[in-house]
């Protein structure tokens, strides 16, 4: 009977520990970075996890900006991190001192977008000039009012709102606008938080902005976005998914990635949800107001997943004004090179 009681009371104690236990690692997919990115992987979560054969597995998404995604997928912390820009040079080497391996993959493309307040009466295009007169190191403390960038503009401050320092989508804005990545006068108001960026603009008659396009569409009553005059045309053209698949929208159009760490695919969950990424996003990319890959880029992301292709098609520089049908033409390389390719 002792004996009995002693193996009922152990087991017992096995199913309370069982009952209380934390749900194992392998059940949770850690994804983190852009805030531009974002709208789309959890999108894709959502729909993975409401699957019924993927239950179980839970997809944690954050939003700390592509540098501070970086930051912890270097050193090993997340899975996957999502990112409005190439993989940096710094981030590139941190990542091989700490052996994490990963896969880079385009996901979607996204066209970066200007605004303003809609009560902004006087502008409604802008050139890649007088954006750079605006952003320009040089205008620190200087250029403060909207006639000093052009004199048809009223003699009215001069309010810019923009990514923060630690966003993927503020290395992109000031290569396209000022020639080099962080370039970037320092006195404006920041966030790696897009949603703080449409707050901000849409309660301001005389501020400007920049984020990618799905906070756009999310706020087009709040804001109004302004057509970006392409450098090689003089034409001035508004954001659209049709502008980005045909390379007018520049140079504002850019790639968005994920980048996965190669070990991390050694789990079955993690596998899992890039699979589904890859094989059931292009809709999903399209509902949230982005633009879709061909459905043979995503074909090609899949083979570098299966293949395990390690490396970077950027040598860990950002470029601008890449068109779509180019982003999976670039050969990967675990290297860093002294300029972009």
């Amino acid at each position: 009977m002792n004996h009995r009681i002693t193996l009922l009371f152990a087991f017992y104690s096995a199913l309370v520990l069982f009952m209380h236990a934390p749900a194992h690692a392998q059940t949770m997919v850690r994804i983190d970075g852009s805030s531009t990115v974002y709208p789309i992987i959890e999108a894709v979560a959502e729909e993975f996890q409401a699957k019924r054969e993927h239950r179980g597995i839970k997809v944690t998404v954050g939003i700390s900006g592509t540098g501070g995604g970086f930051k912890k997928f270097v050193r090993g912390e997340i899975d996957i991190s999502n990112a409005s820009r190439p993989i940096l040079v710094n981030e590139l080497l941190e990542a091989r001192q700490n052996g994490i391996e990963f896969i880079e993959l385009p996901v979607a493309f996204d066209a970066l977008t200007v605004v303003v307040n809609p009560r902004n009466d006087f502008v409604t295009q802008i050139t890649v000039d007088e954006l750079r007169k605006m952003w320009e190191p040089a205008a620190q403390g200087k250029v403060m009012r909207w006639n000093q960038v052009n004199p048809s503009w009223p003699d009215e401050n001069l309010n810019l709102y923009g990514a923060g320092s630690d966003s993927g989508t503020f290395d992109y804005f000031t290569e396209a606008v000022n020639g080099k990545a962080k370039s970037s006068r320092g006195d404006f108001t920041a966030s790696e938080d897009d949603n703080t960026l449409v707050q901000g603009v849409s309660r301001d008659r005389l501020a400007i902005g920049y984020f990618g396009y799905a906070y756009y569409a999310e706020n087009k009553d709040k804001l109004k976005a302004l057509a970006i005059v392409n450098p090689a045309t003089g034409k001035a053209v508004y954001p659209s998914e049709a502008a980005v698949k045909d390379g007018t929208y520049a140079p504002m159009s850019r790639p968005a990635f994920i980048y996965v760490n190669k070990k991390s695919l050694e789990k079955s969950e993690v596998r899992r949800f890039v699979e589904f990424l890859l094989k059931e996003g292009a809709p999903l990319v399209e509902e949230v107001k982005y633009v879709p890959l061909p459905a043979e880029a995503y074909e090609k992301a899949l083979d570098r997943v299966r293949k395990l292709e390690t490396g970077t098609a950027f040598g860990g520089h950002n470029i601008a004004g890449l068109h779509i049908d180019e982003i999976f033409s670039r050969p990967l390389s675990n290297d860093v090179s002294d300029s972009p390719r």
